[in-house]
C-alpha cells in the first residue's frame, strides 16, 4: 500500500516547498482527456489527490488573503497606499469597483473560483468512501481536507460579500434546469452555522499534526481556529442586530442579516477560541534575546524600558529571556520555516510557481509582495507605502502612546545616543522614529532605515549591502515624476522582509509563508470575545467532551491579550482598563491594528465593528515628499496625499455582487448600495 503522503509528494500537489503550475490542475479534461466516470476517479488514488489539488489551486490569485494590489486590495485599509496603477487605487478607496467602473476586470475571480473549488470538494467527499488505494484512515484525512476546503472557500466569500447561497452538500445535478441551479443568497447566520458545524466535522476526520512535507494542510487546530474566527464575524456589529442593513434581503423579502443582538453568539465566539487555545498545537513564536551582535542586520536585543512588572520575568511573564524585536521580524521574513514556526496556523505557505500566466496573471506569493515593498535602489517595485496614521499608531517603547506634538525632533547623530536608547536607529534619522515599541523597527521602511541586501554577492555589490535609504526628493527612492516607483506618504513597509532580500547584484528575495490564520489571532480575538459579554454561559467544547464557563473574566482575558503583549515588549493592560468594557475594546482596536498590520485583518475589522467609515473615510495623510534633503524637517509635516479622495459609504461593507452573476442566476440580489442593473 502506498502512504499518502509519500503520493501527495511525488505529485507534488498544493502546497509543497514549492507550488507547481497551477494551470496543472486548474482543467480537469488535462488528467482526464478519456472520458472517465466518478467511480473509476475516485476508485483510484492518484486521481483522487489530482482532483483535491484542484480544490487547493483554487486559493491561489484573487483568493490569496496577504498580497500585493493585482490579488489582494482587501490588504490595503487606511494603514496603507499603493501607487501601482494610482488611478485603480482612487477607484478602489472610492468604492468604484467591478461592472461600468474603468477597472471592472480586477478582482472579479474569487466568486467563481471558489464556487469552482467548494463543488469540487463536495464531489469528492461524496465518493472518495469507495477508494481501493486509500486506507480507511487515509480517507477520512482526504475527506477532512476537502470538507475543510469547501468551508475555507465559504469562509472568503462570507467575508468579502456578506451572505451567500449554500450550495447542496450533495453537490449540483447540472441535468437540472437553468432555472433550478438558481440558488438565492442564505442568512449570514445560516452560512455562519454551516461553516462553523462543517469545520467541526473536519475537525473529526483531519489529522492533528502533519510531517515537513505535509505542512499545508490544513490540521484538526485549522479547522477549530477558522471555526472561532467565523463565530466573531457573526457576534461583530455588522452581522448582529444591524438594523443599517435590513435592507440586505433575498428575492423573497427575508432579510438576510440579523437584526435582533444576540449576545450569546460572543459566547460562541469564545468558547470556540477555548478550544483551540486548550488545544495546546500552537504557541507564539519568539527568539531568545540575543546578548552578542552577529553583523548590523542582528544586532544586540535592545532591552525595553524596566518595567517592574515584567522586565524580569521570562516570557510569557515578561520579555527578560527573549528578543521582542526580533521575534516578531522572523515571524514573518521566511527565516524560519513552517515547521519550526509553532503560530502559523494555516497558509499558502511558498507558492513560487505562481507566474501562471494563463490563469493567475502575476506572481501572487508573499514574496512578491515583498518586492512591491521593497525600495527601487535594490531592485524593487518601491509602491507599497505606510499611512502615517499607521506609522503614528505604533506606541512608545514604555507602551505609552506616541505624541506628535510633544515627541523629539531633530535627528540622530554620533553623540545624541543618550536621548534614543531603546532602538538602533541610524545617523540622520528623524527622532519622531526614535525609542518606540520594537513592532515598529520590524515593520516601518523609515526614511534613512538601512536595508541590509546580504544577498548581494556580483560585482558592485558593496553598493547596496546595508545600504541607508532615503525619499527625499532628488534621492534614487524619492519622489520622481514619470514613474510610479516612489512612496507616495514617504514611508516604506519593512514587515516581510528578510535581511537577505535583494534583487540586484544576483541577489535574493527569500520565499515566505502567508500568515492567513496565526495563534495571535485567535488569542486576540477570545479577549475581545470575552469582553462583550455581561452575562455567564455554559457551552460545550467543539466535540461535546467538556462544558466551559464562559463569561468576562478579566484573568481570561489576560490569558488571551497579555502574552502577546509580552511578545512585543510592551507592558499589559493595567486593571483599570480590563475593568472598563470601552476602554478594553478601544485597546483591542488599536491592538490589532499593530500586531495584524499587513495581514489583511484592517479591513475587515472595521468593517465587522462597523467603525469603517471614521477610519477608512478619513483622509490620507504621510510626509511630505516634495521636500530634498537641505530641507528634510519640512519632510516630516503631515500633508495629505494628494491626488486620493477617500470615502466611505453603506455600500463598501460589503464587495458588490458581479454582473454576470446577477444576470446567471434569477435568485440572486445585489448587496445594498450597488448596482442592480434590473
Amino acid at each position: 500500500m502506498k502512504n499518502i503522503y509519500i503520493l501527495l509528494g511525488a505529485i507534488a500537489i498544493a502546497f509543497q516547498l514549492s507550488f507547481t503550475s497551477c494551470s496543472d490542475y486548474l482543467s480537469v479534461d488535462k488528467h482526464f482527456r478519456d472520458v472517465q466516470t466518478e467511480q473509476k476517479i475516485f476508485e483510484d488514488d492518484l486521481y483522487t489527490l489530482q482532483w483535491l489539488s484542484y480544490c487547493y489551486c483554487r486559493l491561489l490569485g484573487d483568493n490569496i488573503e496577504i498580497g500585493h494590489t493585482r490579488f489582494a486590495p482587501q490588504n490595503f485599509a487606511d494603514d496603507q497606499v499603493f501607487s501601482e496603477t494610482y488611478g485603480r487605487y482612487k477607484a478602489y478607496k472610492l468604492g468604484e469597483i467591478g461592472y461600468g467602473y474603468g477597472y471592472s476586470g480586477y478582482y472579479q475571480n474569487t466568486w467563481k473560483w471558489s464556487y469552482a473549488a467548494i463543488l469540487q470538494a463536495s464531489i469528492l467527499i461524496n465518493n472518495v468512501d469507495i477508494n481501493k488505494d486509500f486506507t480507511q484512515e487515509e480517507i477520512q484525512d482526504v475527506k477532512g481536507q476537502a470538507r475543510f476546503l469547501r468551508a475555507y472557500f465559504y469562509w472568503i466569500l462570507l467575508r468579502r460579500f456578506g451572505p451567500i447561497p449554500l450550495m447542496p452538500t450533495e453537490g449540483v445535478d447540472y441535468a437540472k434546469t437553468y432555472d433550478e441551479l438558481s440558488y438565492p443568497r442564505n442568512t449570514y447566520d445560516e452560512c455562519v452555522d454551516f461553516i462553523a458545524s462543517e469545520m467541526a466535522q473536519a475537525a473529526k476526520e483531519l489529522r492533528e499534526k502533519r510531517d515537513n512535507l505535509n505542512l499545508a494542510r490544513p490540521t484538526r487546530g485549522a479547522a477549530l481556529a477558522v471555526r472561532a474566527k467565523v463565530y466573531l464575524y457573526g457576534a461583530s456589529p455588522l452581522a448582529n442586530g444591524n438594523t443599517e442593513m435590513a435592507d440586505f434581503v433575498d428575492k423573497t423579502g427575508r432579510i438576510l442579516i440579523p437584526q435582533e443582538y444576540d449576545e450569546s453568539k460572543w459566547a460562541k465566539a469564545a468558547a470556540a477560541a477555548r478550544d483551540v487555545i486548550e488545544g495546546g498545537w500552537y504557541k507564539l513564536f519568539t527568539l531568545p534575546r540575543r546578548d552578542k551582535s552577529s553583523d548590523i542586520a542582528n544586532p544586540v536585543t535592545v532591552k525595553p524600558p524596566y518595567n517592574e512588572k515584567f522586565s524580569d520575568k521570562n516570557f510569557p511573564e515578561g520579555w527578560a529571556d527573549i528578543d521582542p524585536f526580533d521575534s516578531y521580524r522572523t515571524l514573518f521574513n521566511g527565516e524560519v520555516y513552517l515547521y519550526n514556526n509553532p503560530e502559523i496556523i494555516f497558509g499558502r505557505v511558498t507558492n513560487d510557481a505562481a507566474y501562471d500566466k494563463d490563469y493567475l496573471v502575476d506572481a501572487c506569493d508573499v514574496a512578491d509582495m515583498a518586492k512591491h515593498q521593497m525600495p527601487q535602489s535594490i531592485g524593487g517595485w518601491n509602491i507599497h507605502s505606510m499611512t502615517m496614521k499607521q506609522c503614528d499608531a505604533y506606541d512608545m517603547a514604555d507602551g505609552k502612546p506616541y505624541d506628535r506634538e510633544t515627541g523629539l525632533t531633530g535627528f540622530t547623530n554620533s553623540t545624541n545616543k543618550d536621548l534614543h536608547p531603546y532602538d538602533n536607529l541610524e545617523n540622520n534619522v528623524w527622532l519622531g522614529y526614535a525609542n518606540r515599541e520594537p513592532r515598529f523597527y520590524a515593520s516601518v521602511g523609515y526614511n534613512g532605515a538601512t536595508w541590509y541586501c546580504q544577498s548581494a554577492t556580483a560585482t558592485g555589490s558593496t553598493e547596496i549591502v546595508n545600504k541607508q535609504v532615503w525619499y527625499y526628493r532628488g534621492d534614487t527612492d524619492g519622489r520622481s515624476n514619470g514613474t510610479e516607483r516612489w512612496l507616495v506618504t514617504g514611508i516604506g513597509i519593512k514587515k516581510y522582509i528578510n535581511p537577505a532580500d535583494c534583487d540586484k547584484y544576483s541577489g535574493s528575495i527569500v520565499k515566505k509563508i502567508e500568515p492567513a490564520l496565526r495563534y495571535a489571532d485567535i488569542l486576540v480575538s477570545y479577549a475581545e470575545a470575552l469582553n462583550n459579554l455581561t452575562t455567564t454561559y455554559e457551552i460545550p467544547s467543539w466535540d461535546g467532551s467538556k462544558t466551559y464557563t464562559i463569561s468576562r473574566d478579566v484573568e481570561e482575558m489576560r490569558r488571551g491579550i497579555k502574552p502577546v503583549r509580552m511578545r512585543a515588549g510592551v507592558p499589559d493592560y493595567e486593571d483599570d482598563v480590563y475593568a472598563d468594557r470601552d476602554a478594553f475594546f478601544e485597546k483591542i482596536v488599536h491592538e490589532r491594528q499593530i500586531e495584524f498590520f499587513n495581514e489583511s485583518q484592517r479591513y475587515y475589522d472595521v468593517r465587522r465593528w462597523k467603525i469603517a467609515p471614521e477610519h477608512e473615510g478619513a483622509q490620507i495623510y504621510g510626509c511630505n515628499i516634495m521636500m530634498d534633503k537641505t530641507h528634510r524637517e519640512a519632510f516630516y509635516t503631515p500633508v495629505r496625499v494628494t491626488g486620493i479622495q477617500t470615502a466611505f459609504s453603506r455600500k463598501q461593507y460589503f464587495w458588490p455582487m458581479n454582473y454576470d452573476e446577477l444576470q446567471r442566476n434569477k435568485n440572486m440580489t445585489q448587496a445594498p448600495g450597488w448596482q442592480d442593473y434590473d
